[in-house]
């Protein structure tokens, strides 16, 4: 009788796998932007919508929106030139740029649908404008590149399997850190995407690229000597990234 209840979970475990591994490739799509085939499983429009939902609360845990309006329409200018230059004014995305009080957290980040924010951390640190537009186009890149889209695609797969797992052979556990681990690899190619797309935004729109190697030396002196490792992080190594900004302007500065 155990013998055929483990049978009867290994086929129930193996159809719910099948189930998510098809799924997933009926989720593939070239993204029209970046060239890249991804794993999408939400529309733009959803995308504007999670971000728009998301925004006040992330503002909030940041100390809310800083006070300073000369300083939020210098990020407003440089995001907007950095949009209205590029291709990223032909997506669908509706690009919204916040300064953030927060001044202890040296930080930007974007939300799906292009809600995009700096800290005054991070702000207060920049030397000048060029640099600025270097941590906007890269966050931009992350939007155009749809990295939240998709790694909530690929979450929603590695979750599917996991319960496969656990019905099927109590693997669950084995295999979510197996989907742990791709979306970590995965989540450092979307930061050396989004680097090279800002690089080619900030080209577009006239600013200088090379001053993003500067944004890279300040994120390097906030890490300290003692910084995470690459291979444990989500962010490449700055030293790393450094390489491959200098790659995407020799490859961008003469198009």
């Amino acid at each position: 009788m155990r013998g055929k209840n483990l049978k009867v979970r290994l086929l129930i475990g193996a159809a719910i796998a099948l189930f998510f591994i098809f799924k997933r490739c009926s989720q593939q799509e070239v993204n029209p932007y970046t060239g890249r085939t991804q794993t999408i499983s939400m529309s733009p429009d959803k995308e504007i919508a999670i971000g728009l939902q998301s925004a006040p609360q992330m503002a909030q845990q940041h100390g809310g929106l800083h006070p300073n309006n000369e300083y939020q329409a210098l990020v407003d200018n440089i995001g907007n030139k950095l949009v209205n230059n590029s291709i990223a004014k032909d997506t669908p995305y509706q690009y919204e740029f916040h300064l953030l009080a927060d001044p202890n957290t040296i930080n930007a980040f974007a939300l799906p649908g292009g809600q995009i924010f700096i800290t005054y951390a991070l702000f207060s640190k920049l030397d000048n404008k060029d640099q600025l537009a270097g941590v906007l186009g890269h966050e931009i890149g992350h939007v155009l590149g749809r990295h939240s889209a998709e790694r909530i695609a690929e979450s929603e797969y590695w979750q599917g399997l996991t319960t496969a797992g656990s019905v099927g052979a109590d693997m669950g556990g084995l295999i979510n850190g197996i989907g742990q681990n791709t979306l970590l690899t995965n989540g450092r190619d979307d930061e050396l995407e989004s680097d090279e797309l800002g690089v080619l935004f900030m080209l577009k729109a006239g600013y200088n690229p090379e001053e993003m190697i500067g944004v890279m030396e300040i994120l390097k002196t906030a890490a300290g000597p003692n910084r995470v490792p690459e291979f444990q992080s989500t962010h490449p190594d700055p030293d790393n990234r450094i390489e491959k900004i200098r790659e995407a302007i020799e490859k961008y500065k003469n198009q």
